[in-house]
């Protein structure tokens, strides 16, 4: 307006009816980047604190701030926290630092296949795979699965063959819950999960529970789940012991198991 019609700053203020003392106000608030950083800073290493919290370590610091500032700076950054508590994945690992094995017990991958008795019903198969030997430590039907249940297994196995650095599975429930996730905190394990729709990104399994369908699981008949314990085991020591492998120079996972646990165990 003042530049269109040429008009003085009180002319305009008077146009719109505005008063021309906020026109001409100057904030006069002190900079607040120190305290964005530290309430920032605070964020980082107290993640459950909501403002109140973050107030009451203010004022002890000696910031002179009242609460409803705290809270407003609070929301500007962007620092609330939802209602819905996130999934502790204390153990887990981003994708972009993935490495591959480089020796025994360096890498697993582990999934579940799916199968049924002769009687029609239905068992579950936890599988399990050393990516750098293609050793098999357990190959263990059960009729259902729970996060403990993968705990216990994973216990005995780790027992006779020592424990990976780094286990490779999915989303599964039982994969991410809080057993599974503690469990790998006590021993120093890191999880690392695939991308939800991504079983390529765990590819060492998917190939070795086709395989392991095709040439067990097809080819027998499961009269109960101790019939299968025994089929399966019997396939898991043929596989590991016998079964030429080409992708490590028609070499039996055994002879790369280079540890005084190269035996299989028992299951």
């Amino acid at each position: 307006m003042l530049l269109d019609w040429g008009i003085s700053i009180r002319r305009a203020c008077s146009v719109i009816m505005f008063d021309p003392t906020s026109y001409r106000y100057k904030s006069r608030r002190p900079d607040q980047a120190a305290l964005e950083q530290r309430i920032k800073e605070i964020c980082q290493t107290r993640v459950r604190f909501g403002y109140r919290r973050i107030h009451v370590l203010l004022r002890r610091e000696g910031w002179k701030v009242n609460i409803k500032k705290t809270r407003r700076i609070y929301k500007e950054l962007g620092l609330q926290l939802r209602n819905k508590h996130p999934k502790r994945r204390v153990k887990a690992k981003l994708r972009e630092d993935r490495e591959e094995a480089v020796g025994p017990n360096d890498v697993w991958a582990m999934d579940f296949v799916h199968d049924q008795l002769a009687t029609g019903r239905k068992m579950r198969v936890l599988t399990m795979i050393d990516t750098f030997s293609r050793y098999v430590p357990i190959l263990d039907p059960r009729f259902s699965y729970r996060g403990e249940d993968v705990v216990k297994t994973l216990d005995r196995v780790c027992k006779e063959i020592g424990y990976p650095k780094t286990i490779r599975v999915d989303q599964g429930s039982e994969f991410i819950s809080r057993d599974m996730d503690l469990w790998a905190y006590h021993n120093g394990v890191t999880l690392d999960f695939s991308r939800p729709g991504k079983p390529t990104d765990n590819a060492f399994i998917e190939s070795f529970n086709g395989r392991f369908r095709a040439e067990c699981l097809n080819a027998h008949w499961f009269l109960s789940l101790s019939d299968a314990a025994e089929k399966l085991e019997a396939w898991r020591r043929d596989y590991n012991e016998q079964r030429p492998h080409g992708a490590i120079g028609n070499k039996v996972p055994i002879e790369l198991m280079k540890s005084e646990y190269a035996s299989s165990p028992c299951s």
